[in-house]
């Protein structure tokens, strides 16, 4: 795994891109130079009782410029102090944590569902391979489609029919009759169980990306904990840590 920094980065750009979701633009050289697609970092916030750092995913990478696009959904106190930071601000950061995307394949297909939907976009600028993007949606705030729309094909489900297929990314999938021999997927629980079992059925592997509440973000605290198909040599129990041995695993290794 790369190195790991502990730094002070400056605020480039913070706008609202739908309701709830800001985008964020950090200058760190160190991290951005080390980070991949599918890593995430640990902010801290300047409230003194918010002691423990926020997990955010990486979702764009710019290492010659030494710049971080990281975007989140307000979720509570901390992540509402970040929205509320401007241009030309300071945040203490701590990454790249964790273990990225495992580039493979010929014709991938690339799945984001909600909040799992910005890592995927340094992932789509990463592949090299034939892709196509299935995004998942509450509803016609289609954040980032745009962006992707760049990278390869993109079909869209959203929860209430606003847009695209209605439903969810499976049943995208099924309507447009995507394709593939490598599943990469970042999303709730429930869509990543899904997918589990798709990929199962078709007979082709799917890496995960699991969303998880964290404490420590470097797998000495054990908050983080799934359970997993083989013992973990850490605890001796089957288990992995997220934030550590993640949080991309292959399906079939965990149990979810």
């Amino acid at each position: 795994m790369a190195d790991k920094f502990r730094a002070t980065a400056l605020i480039t750009s913070l706008i609202e891109i739908a309701d709830g979701i800001y985008s964020m633009w950090i200058k760190e050289k160190e991290i951005a130079s080390h980070a991949k697609a599918g890593q995430f970092v640990s902010l801290y916030c300047k409230a003194g009782q918010l002691l423990l750092p926020r997990p955010i995913s990486i979702c764009e990478i710019d290492p010659e410029g030494g710049t971080l696009r990281l975007v989140f959904r307000v979720a509570g106190s901390g992540t509402r102090e970040f929205s509320l930071l401007q241009q030309g601000d300071f945040i203490d950061v701590f990454g790249p944590l964790g273990n990225g995307f495992m580039p493979m394949g010929k014709k991938a297909i690339l799945i984001g569902g909600g909040i799992g939907i910005p890592p995927m976009l340094q992932l789509a600028k990463s592949l090299e391979c034939e892709k196509t993007i299935v995004l998942g949606y509450r509803d016609k705030e289609l954040f980032l489609k745009e962006e992707f729309e760049l990278l390869g094909k993109v079909c869209v489900s959203t929860e209430d029919g606003s847009y695209g297929t209605k439903g969810n990314v499976i049943n995208a999938i099924t309507e447009n009759k995507i394709d593939g021999d490598i599943i990469f997927a970042c999303g709730p629980t429930p869509m990543l169980r899904g997918i589990k079992q798709f990929a199962q059925e078709k007979g082709i592997k799917a890496q995960l990306s699991l969303e998880e509440k964290m404490a420590c973000g470097i797998g000495a605290c054990l908050a983080c904990v799934c359970q997993s198909e083989r013992k973990d040599h850490h605890t001796n129990v089957n288990n992995k840590r997220v934030c550590k041995d993640g949080p991309v695993f292959f399906a079939e290794d965990i149990t979810i």
